[in-house]
């Protein structure tokens, strides 16, 4: 059965792949109804247009050319069986685009190495918000040739909240279980995840770039699936937020997995979100290759986890030793 058969077509944006030809959008159900969040990406980029059209105007046709090579499987109504549309992704592709040439200003090493076919990208994770995680994707499109699609495994509770997990399916977050990873890889589909989850990204200041404990789940998905995995490092998130206390009670109290306080947040309440305008390093190291049972015991899948681990944390440091400063 396919996952996406119930879902309605949405209008499409010239330029964009995989738009519903006119006959099939005149056959197709009504167009489903606007969501708060694709608004507020579409007058962000509107207001964004009226300040800087050239740079727009840049980031419009660069997205466009690159979402016209992506190769990507859809229904007929532009639909993947995970709920990603290549027309709903696009504004959202040229709000993270704006943030990754001109805000966080992502300068990328290591395109050559993302391989063709399944692979499963292993990256660490900071900052408080995943913006991390967004600059990895948007690099993936950009910088990569030819460009890749990363699927994020999202955190089970982002796809409970309202409005977000339907807009993350529509620009291509999956909810991360096992299953859902291990069919988008037999699919020789590019998953991205981050196996430190979020005793990484709502780590305190005290903890920069130290990578904290690996899961295991994505190595034996891995030797099951016989897909190389990819090691990614962003050097610059750490700073974007620095947190000095994580009120866990009131987390709990809100079902959230932390209540990070960092020098502007909660104090300036919604504007305390903003990341600050750190530059971004990121890397793509070689494919790592690995052979075995994904059943074996813990033991002997740690040793191969904690060679990623290693082989991250030397790309960390390595990128840290280079760079001039946080901002520049």
């Amino acid at each position: 059965m396919d996952p996406a058969r119930h879902l309605h077509p949405i209008p499409a944006r010239a330029g964009a792949r995989g738009r519903l030809k006119a006959a099939d959008a005149a056959a197709a159900p009504p167009p489903e109804t606007r969501r708060p969040l694709d608004s507020g990406v579409e007058w962000l980029l509107d207001a964004m247009r009226s300040v800087a059209p050239g740079a727009l105007a840049d980031i419009d046709a660069e997205v466009d050319a690159k979402l016209g090579r992506l190769s990507v499987s859809q229904n007929e109504f532009g639909y993947d069986p995970w709920g990603f549309s290549p027309t709903a992704f696009r504004n959202p592709l040229a709000l993270m685009a704006l943030l990754y040439r001109y805000y966080f200003r992502v300068e990328l090493e290591g395109a050559h190495n993302f391989p063709a076919g399944r692979v499963l990208v292993i990256a660490n994770h900071a900052g408080q918000l995943p913006l991390d995680g967004a600059m990895l994707i948007t690099g993936s499109i950009l910088d990569v040739q030819p460009p890749r699609l990363l699927r994020a495994m999202a955190e089970y509770w982002m796809q409970t909240l309202p409005f977000i997990g339907t807009f993350g399916s529509r620009i291509g977050s999956v909810a991360g279980t096992p299953q859902n990873c291990e069919d988008l890889l037999r699919r020789d589909e590019a998953v991205i995840a981050f196996p430190e989850g979020v005793r990484g990204l709502n780590k305190t200041w005290g903890k920069r770039y130290q990578l904290q404990r690996f899961g295991l789940g994505f190595m034996r998905l891995a030797l099951a699936t016989d897909t190389p995995i990819l090691p990614a490092v962003v050097v610059g998130s750490e700073e974007q937020a620095p947190a000095f206390a994580n009120l866990a009670p009131l987390a709990r109290l809100i079902g959230a997995p932390a209540f990070p306080i960092t020098p502007t947040f909660p104090f300036l309440g919604p504007l305390g979100l903003l990341p600050l305008p750190v530059k971004y390093r990121v890397s793509f190291g070689e494919p790592l290759h690995f052979t075995g049972n994904p059943h074996d015991e813990d033991a002997v899948i740690g040793g191969f986890v904690d060679r990623v681990r290693r082989e991250m944390a030397a790309m960390i440091e390595r990128r840290l030793r280079a760079r001039s400063g946080v901002f520049f």
